[in-house]
Formats: structure tokens, C-alpha cells, sequence
């Protein structure tokens, strides 16, 4: 039970970001997700810090536990790990976000590792192989590759200009597809460790 709780945490982190968002918002009032940055939820002097900070606190150590597990994994079943490597860009930066909120000049600074998080996917696409054990890895990392390059749009603010909420957002949606599709592989394989141990 305690280890399928580790495989479950790639599962947990999207899903607690999530609520912590929505919880946040509703507790920020008047906040609009679609023309809202994430951040502002955690601005120095908002009522919604009580919620946003421990929230994405706890996101940083339920990924590093994920990222463990996987590093692990990875390692039995002799696949490269510096797909995974890379999600620790987001267990730092999204615990930074919190350590440091806005508009604290860190705050920008800590989230910038944040970026190469992108790398986790698309070097995913090229490293490992379709199999029993991976099924649909081509799929799924070149999916959340694209999604979260769709949150760089960010950077043009001359495209939806009054959506950047939206545009953020497309970033955080594509780790999370990514974050559930690792967790699904991570159980995968080890069920199949398991019976081949069994038998």
C-alpha cells in the first residue's frame, strides 16, 4: 500500500495544483482564471495565501516523491532518466512561487526553472520507445510537449492579449496530462515487475 501510494502521488500533484487554484480564486473573489495570472493568488496581502502557499508547498514535496519513485523505476527497467530528471524544475520553482510570492523580485527569478520543465516530454518522445510497458509514450509526451509550448504564448502579448490567464494555463494543463501519464506508466510497469516476480 505504501508503495502504490508513491506511484499515486503523479496523480495527486495535478489534482491538489488544481483544487488550489480554484479554492484560491474563490476565496481571492472577483478573480478570473482565464485573465488572471496564477501568482496573483499568492500577492502579498490576499486572503487566498492561506490557501495558495501551503498548497503549492505540498505540490513541491509530492512531486519530489514522484520523482524519486520514477528516478527509480526508471533505473529497473534500464529507461533514461532525464526526462525525470527535469520535473525537479517543477518541484523547485513551484515551491519558489510560494517561499517567495508576489511581488517579490525572487518570485520571478525562482519560477524560471520552471521552463525547462518543457524538456521532460519532448526528450521523453525521443529516449524511450513504444512498448507493453510504454504504451502511447509517443502519444501523450508529444500531447503535453505541445500544450505546455501552447502557456509560452504568454510571451506574445499582442495574441489574446486579455486571456493571459488562459495562455498560463495551457502550460499548467500540459504537465498535468504529463504528470498523470507518468504516474499510469510508473504503476504499469511495476504491476508487471510484480508478476513477473510472482510467477
Amino acid at each position: 500500500m505504501k508503495t502504490k501510494f508513491l506511484y499515486l502521488t503523479g496523480f495527486a500533484v495535478p489534482i491538489l495544483f488544481w483544487i488550489t487554484l480554484f479554492i484560491s480564486g474563490l476565496i481571492y473573489g472577483d478573480y478570473n482564471h482565464l485573465t488572471r495570472m496564477v501568482s496573483e493568488l499568492g500577492t502579498i496581502g490576499t486572503t487566498s495565501r492561506i490557501v495558495f502557499e501551503p498548497g503549492l508547498l505540498l505540490c513541491s514535496i509530492l512531486s519530489l516523491i514522484f520523482v524519486i519513485s520514477l528516478y527509480k523505476t526508471c533505473r529497473h527497467f534500464k529507461l533514461n532518466i532525464l526526462p525525470v530528471i527535469l520535473i525537479l524544475t517543477y518541484s523547485f520553482s513551484i515551491a519558489g512561487a510560494a517561499i517567495f510570492p508576489l511581488p517579490l523580485m525572487l518570485h520571478e527569478i525562482m519560477g524560471m526553472p520552471s521552463v525547462l520543465l518543457i524538456f521532460s516530454p519532448l526528450l521523453s518522445f525521443f529516449l524511450w520507445k513504444n512498448n507493453k510497458s510504454l504504451p502511447f509514450i509517443k502519444l501523450f509526451s508529444l500531447f503535453s510537449f505541445i500544450l505546455m509550448l501552447l502557456g509560452f504564448l504568454v510571451y506574445l502579448p499582442d495574441f489574446m492579449g486579455n486571456y493571459i490567464g488562459l495562455k498560463q494555463r495551457f502550460f499548467h494543463i500540459g504537465w498535468s496530462v504529463w504528470f498523470i501519464y507518468l504516474s499510469f506508466i510508473l504503476l504499469n510497469l511495476n504491476k508487471n515487475k510484480f508478476k513477473k516476480d510472482t510467477q
